[in-house]
């Protein structure tokens, strides 16, 4: 089981977008928070090409990497998992299957965030923006992660929040399962080949028998 962490298991893409926003403006672009918001879930490389003109002086990329980066660390106190975030994981892991963290965090707020989940017990890796070349919607952190727990793509599902993790999945040919609880709706998960949708960490536990990791869990011979 590959989880994102970012608006599937903590809520926090709100934060992410603000964070973005003031960066942003520092460095002299008004940018939507729409727009924003509709890119987290990208590596911070890609939404820098993606909302900002093509033209632009790319020295000053690296500062507002870093302003985005502060400012999203004044949030960290604020940080909490979604409704059975933990519950979710620990089931995962008692019926049989290795939980990994596939995001496109950075290694020290991957850090923040596990800790705001508080389920390191059950999680069996954990990868990072520094673990891979290319961020989402690349398959590059995916990959990193089914290394790290010696799982072939045929046999994971993964979790995420935005389409961004279902592409990248998708490029896997590995199935995936959406959650609206970061704010993309069902419509848009669908369209980008989520097999199915749930509207948070603990509608997907509610139905975690009858869902794809259900039947993942089941192939591995452990109720």
């Amino acid at each position: 089981m590959l989880f994102d962490v970012d608006g599937t298991l903590i809520d926090s893409v709100y934060f992410h977008t603000v964070a973005w926003w003031q960066a942003f403006r520092q460095a002299g672009y008004d940018v939507p928070m729409a727009s924003i918001h509709r890119s987290v879930g990208m590596g911070g490389d890609r939404i820098l090409a993606r909302l900002l003109p093509t033209g632009r002086d790319a020295d000053s990329d690296s500062a507002i990497m870093a302003s985005h980066a502060a400012v999203f660390a004044t949030f960290w106190p604020s940080l909490t998992p979604l409704d059975g975030a933990r519950e979710l994981l620990v089931q995962c892991h008692d019926g049989g299957l290795a939980v990994a963290l596939a995001s496109s965090a950075r290694k020290r707020d991957l850090e923040v965030l596990r800790a705001a989940i508080g389920a390191d017990d059950v999680i069996d890796a954990a990868t990072s923006s520094a673990d891979a070349k290319e961020s989402k919607p690349a398959p590059d952190i995916l990959v990193a992660a089914l290394a790290a727990v010696g799982v072939h793509a045929s046999n994971a599902v993964y979790v995420g929040d935005a389409v961004w993790d279902i592409y990248a999945a998708a490029k896997l040919n590995m199935p995936a399962i959406g959650l609206t609880c970061g704010g993309t709706s069902e419509a848009e998960l669908r369209d980008a080949g989520a097999v199915e949708i749930y509207a948070s960490p603990r509608a997907l536990l509610e139905n975690l028998a009858g869902s794809a990791i259900g039947r993942l869990a089941a192939g591995t011979g452990r109720s």
